[in-house]
């Protein structure tokens, strides 16, 4: 029997998505592209036995989630760009108190207020973790609104084995776009709050939980960092994701994430049927970054084309990965700015 679908905006997935993984605590500010995914928390968390709050400002929500998750509370927030920015100090907060927590950012064309355009400009900001400190979020990347469903309920599980802000890395195509999707089994946590023996459940019957970042006694905040670096490694070693596609005979790989993805994908077909040798990688998690697809197939006979709705930041992961063993070319805009597929069919031949 066919599973039925149902038409939804990459936003409206997530949120559905959100709601059914258990997550009972949201906290956001309105901002364009990701109103729709605010909007659906707002009309469906009650109905759930949940939480909805629009705080006064981005500070205030990544704040209230801090607390709510300190309480054992799945909790998440949602923004574009700018305000994903102003929520950078609460993200280090929360890595640094070792609790999870969902991070949805929309992107949008910047730097500044920028506009209200897709763009991944913010993959630095990302993967590189833009608040203060030697931490790291998980950052999964969608490329449909199916993964957009199904990813977000991966992104809860992830931050709850880890203690970890995790964080979904979309971009105003992705929020805006409608698609048929299939509502999975939704992807609950097993764990309730009094599961969780770090959580701040009250102290009747337990030792006193203190939930913190701050060290001060010598020496304390290294040994914190030192633990820190053994789970990120852990987190290298196991949750790398990717997707290839025509690559074991590919004489040019295309690399890609999220909706440029889709592009890219749609190119390398359409230079398939013209006899090009032509494959593609997608890294599904940006951090950890895939280093190990390239690791394993890396010939100096392969050419690689980095395509991006920004002027070449996940360029320096695939460099980094790649390591001089094989040549590297760039093809990107931003500031609203898309690559075509023609765009990329031109660049290949050339390359070619």
């Amino acid at each position: 029997m066919a599973k039925t679908k149902i038409l939804m905006t990459g936003n409206e997935a997530i949120a559905k998505a959100a709601i059914d993984a258990g997550c009972r605590f949201y906290a956001g500010y309105p901002i364009t592209p990701q109103n729709e995914l605010i909007a659906y928390m707002a009309n469906n968390m009650e109905k759930s036995a949940g939480v909805f709050i629009q705080a006064e400002a981005e500070v205030a929500a990544i704040n209230m989630v801090f607390g709510a998750s300190a309480a054992g509370a799945r909790a998440m927030t949602s923004s574009s760009s700018p305000g994903i920015s102003l929520k950078q100090e609460g993200i280090s907060y929360i890595a640094g108190a070792e609790l999870p927590a969902l991070i949805v950012n929309i992107v949008r064309g910047g730097p500044g207020l920028g506009n209200i355009a897709a763009a991944q400009s913010d993959y630095f900001q990302a993967t590189r973790s833009g608040g203060h400190g030697d931490y790291h979020c998980i950052v999964l990347a969608p490329a449909s609104v199916q993964e957009c469903y199904d990813f977000t309920g991966l992104a809860f599980n992830l931050a709850d084995k880890y203690r970890t802000p995790v964080i979904i890395l979309g971009d105003g195509l992705l929020g805006q776009m409608m698609e048929p999707i299939v509502l999975a089994k939704p992807q609950v946590s097993s764990l309730k709050s009094q599961d969780k023996p770090w959580a701040l459940t009250g102290c009747k019957g337990r030792k006193a939980n203190v939930v913190k970042s701050f060290y001060l006694k010598e020496g304390d905040l290294e040994k914190f960092n030192l633990k820190l670096q053994k789970k990120y490694q852990q987190i290298q070693l196991k949750e790398e994701r990717y997707e290839e596609l025509y690559v074991n005979d590919a004489k040019i790989v295309l690399v890609a994430y999220g909706s440029m993805a889709r592009i890219a994908k749609s190119a390398v077909k359409a230079l398939r049927g013209r006899g090009k040798k032509v494959g593609l990688i997608r890294p599904i998690t940006l951090w950890p970054f895939p280093k190990q697809v390239f690791s394993k197939r890396l010939t100096s006979n392969e050419k690689y084309l980095v395509i991006e709705m920004s002027y070449g930041q996940m360029l320096e992961d695939v460099q980094l990965a790649i390591c001089g063993r094989a040549k590297v070319e760039f093809l990107g805009r931003a500031g609203g700015g898309v690559p075509s597929e023609e765009d990329i069919m031109r660049k290949v031949n050339e390359m070619l």
